[in-house]
């Protein structure tokens, strides 16, 4: 399984994961119940590849990802990124690391902390393609 949180400062959760650039990605294939996590690889998208503006024509540097860690996504992005595989996750937790612990742990994430520009981007996806 592989995680993807999306990141602000590579240091706390994204409020918005279609806006984010910085993603750290935990490939968890290999680790058994036990096991410490492994370090992350850090995925750095440029303009072109960050989701809100991605085309969704051809491959994109988080595919294979079955999970996407955020603070918040429009319904676009979460569409977007289920026609990819991922499910997405939102949470109000800024920890990344303490955010996955919970999810490895079948915990519940923490509410979602209010973020003016998922509503922005509900208006948008309304005349969205996507």
């Amino acid at each position: 399984m592989k995680i993807a949180i999306a990141t602000k400062d590579w240091q706390s959760v994204a409020g918005h994961a279609g806006q984010s650039r910085f993603w750290l990605l935990y490939d968890l294939s290999s680790v058994k119940a036990g096991d410490p996590l492994p370090a992350p690889g850090h995925i750095q998208l440029t303009n072109a590849e960050i989701l809100h503006y991605f085309e969704d024509d051809g491959p994109h540097p988080l595919d294979g990802v079955n999970v996407v860690v955020a603070g918040s996504a429009g319904d676009g992005f979460v569409r977007r990124m289920k026609k990819r595989g991922a499910d997405v996750l939102l949470t109000g937790e800024t920890d990344p690391t303490a955010a996955l612990n919970r999810i490895l742990a079948g915990e519940v994430l923490p509410d979602q902390r209010f973020d003016i520009t998922t509503t922005l981007c509900k208006l948008r996806d309304v005349f969205s393609k996507h």
